[in-house]
């Protein structure tokens, strides 16, 4: 198969997800393949041709409609392997191609893509839906690190900290994504963990860093020099006006697969001694947390100032738990729990039911004005409601999800106008109970001054990447993986990327009482999976990059295809909206809401753009309102695989 091509058309990593880098993929039908050709070549080819856009196959799903694409979908009845880099889609490929289930590829592309830093890294996290053909069931795996051992909220305020930090071994949760691949496999795959881990491990040998990664280590080359072992892996060239690696250059890091190949050698050490598969897997999980591989950890972890310990390590524990569902018109829509904000696309989904979507039109006035209420609503109740269910108190998701309690929030939406104080609801009574929290509703509701800026972009969007995979046994995965990104701080020799996901705690209640930092705890996080089963059967598998926008993106999604026809990949294409009236959940000390600040498309026709203004929004206008979404969707009348892939950025798919 060939090496992917890489074109960056800005060295702004923050532009780069933000906006259209005019990098449609053309279909390779000898090698399954898609290969990236630049926006000139598209715009040439558009003049020639009379279209700059592909258009669908005829033989669409009844009531999906034909607007042409960007990109094609990707079809296959037997497997389909989607993520956010060409090569780590290969690697998923190739272990379907071996023989593997959508699990095994599943943990292969992610294995590969935080061995390329697509904003991630091994010590980061993992967030999985995974859709058990056996037991019909969807399965949650929680795989989200914990706050170590002296994270408390006094021990940073001590510090003058008003958030814990964005940086640094500090802002370090115990790594979370070993331990969620070894569970994974363990209990769901098939294959050995060397059989899967074997395209990474050749990527940390040296493979051919793409410009987006490259140019983002170059960006934050200052902050990568604080720490030692982050400037011995970035810099490859020391004193040089350009420090970092060159796009396409062979990039090597030997500590990284020094630490791959002693979790496989643990697990053929088990396999010898006539444990089993899944005792071999977990013997390779044990190594990481509790062997050398934990030690020299946690040694280079506290060497630059971090808390976390080898108990910290060796406590925490992967959690297989129920997802959260709603019924959306007979459309079973599950998320993970609420130490997510995955339960705020469910509590829109709610609101959005007692509305006449359809006749409004996909992206009219009245539309637009509807989801950014309903939206914003969610996204209040997050900020406040949400937080780690094995920690007190308890959260209020019987009252949050409620059908009666989304008609009640549905109720108070003015028509007219933008309400600039949307503030969390009342779940309580809707469970039967008090608020005990009703004098901090409001309290803590303070709206910020400062325009939004590219600095408040980039936390807002800050990236992350997505895995979707299926095959025709009918297992599904769904994954939203993160943490450990570029400037990522690297724990001694290990070669792994800390986490940065302290920041998504509070320390003062009156913001959240549900999410203060305590050790043992897992922060609520953005990292949000979806999957939809409809008939008792897989529907639509997706995930999207982006911080706080996620569940935008995923919610119009959803909509685009059930409510206005569209076709997978038309649906990830389709133009959004993003509100900005939520609490930031990274960044710094601005995170207040921004009351009617409000993302199109370009695109937005004058009438609305005027009307808009009038009912109190701040509109700004780019060409990408959505970050990157991967996408399956089960045609079950054929028997075959719909795979789409956002017509930007370099998330890619393969099909057979």
């Amino acid at each position: 198969m060939p090496e992917e091509a890489c074109f960056a058309l800005t060295d702004n990593p923050a532009r780069q997800r933000r906006i259209a880098t005019g990098k449609p993929y053309l279909y390779n039908s000898a090698n399954a393949l898609y290969i990236m050709r630049s926006y000139t070549t598209i715009l040439l080819s558009a003049v020639l041709a009379g279209s700059a856009a592909y258009a669908q196959p005829r033989t669409q799903p009844p009531g999906f409609n034909t607007s042409p694409t960007q990109k094609p979908a990707l079809h296959g009845k037997n497997w389909m392997a989607i993520t956010g880099k060409p090569l780590a889609a290969t690697a998923g490929a190739t272990i379907f191609q071996q023989g593997g289930n959508a699990v095994d590829a599943a943990c292969a592309m992610l294995a590969a893509t935080c061995t390329m830093w697509d904003v991630l890294s091994w010590g980061g996290e993992t967030q999985a839906l995974i859709y058990n053909p056996k037991t019909k069931k969807v399965i949650g795996i929680n795989a989200m690190g914990v706050a170590p051992t002296g994270a408390t909220a006094d021990f940073f305020k001590s510090k003058g900290m008003g958030w814990p930090p964005e940086f640094g071994a500090l802002a370090a949760t115990t790594p979370g994504t070993p331990g969620g691949i070894c569970t994974m496999l363990a209990e769901y795959g098939t294959m050995s963990l060397k059989q899967v881990l074997a395209p990474a491990m050749q990527m940390a040998e040296g493979y051919p860093i793409e410009a987006q990664t490259a140019n983002s280590i170059q960006k934050n080359k200052e902050k990568i020099k604080e720490w030692p072992y982050s400037r011995a892996v970035f810099l490859t060239h020391p004193g040089e006006e350009r420090e970092a690696p060159e796009a396409g250059e062979i990039f090597k890091q030997k500590e990284l697969l020094a630490t791959l190949q002693k979790m496989v050698a643990a697990e053929q050490d088990a396999l010898k001694k006539g444990k089993s598969r899944k005792q071999a897997i977990y013997a390779a999980y044990d190594r990481f947390y509790k062997g050398d591989i934990a030690r020299e950890f946690v040694r280079g972890c506290q060497e630059q100032g971090g808390l976390i310990t080898m108990s910290d390590l060796a406590n925490w524990k992967v959690i297989q738990e129920e997802p959260l569902m709603v019924n959306y018109k007979g459309i079973e829509v599950y998320k993970l729990q609420q130490w997510t904000q995955g339960p705020a696309m469910l509590q829109a989904l709610n609101i959005l039911e007692n509305f006449d979507l359809k006749a409004m039109g996909y992206n009219s006035l009245k539309y637009i004005h509807t989801l950014y209420q309903t939206m914003s609503m969610a996204f209040a109740d997050r900020d406040f409601y949400y937080g780690d269910p094995n920690f007190p108190p308890a959260e209020p998701m019987k009252g949050l999800l409620s059908k009666a309690y989304a008609k009640q929030r549905a109720a108070t939406i003015d028509t007219g106008k933008n309400d600039p104080r949307i503030t969390p609801g009342d779940p309580y009574p809707f469970e039967g109970k008090t608020n005990p929290y009703l004098a901090l509703l409001h309290k803590t509701y303070a709206a910020s001054d400062k325009p939004v800026d590219e600095a408040y972009l980039e936390k807002q969007w800050l990236g992350t990447t997505s895995v979707e995979a299926a095959d025709k046994e009918g297992w599904v995965v769904s994954v939203t993986p993160s943490g450990g990104w570029v400037p990522a701080c690297i724990a001694g020799h290990t070669g792994v990327g800390m986490s940065q996901r302290m920041q998504s705690f509070v320390l003062d209640p009156a913001y959240n009482p549900f999410n203060v930092v305590e050790p043992g705890k897992r922060p609520r996080v953005t990292l949000t999976p979806t999957m939809a089963l409809k008939d008792g059967k897989p529907y639509i598998s997706f995930a999207v990059q982006g911080g706080d926008t996620q569940d935008q993106n995923l919610l119009q999604f959803f909509l685009n295809m059930v409510e206005f026809g569209m076709t997978v990949q038309q649906a990830t294409e389709a133009a959004n909206i993003n509100t900005d009236q939520l609490y930031l959940s990274l960044g710094g000390e601005e995170r207040k809401p921004k009351p009617g600040s409000i993302l199109l498309n370009n695109n937005t026709p004058e009438d609305i753009r005027v009307k808009l203004k009038n009912m109190g929004y701040l509109p700004r206008y780019e060409a990408r309102t959505s970050g990157p979404v991967n996408a399956i969707y089960f045609d079950w009348k054929h028997g075959s695989f719909w795979g789409g892939s956002s017509n930007h950025g370099e998330d890619y798919g393969i099909a057979w």
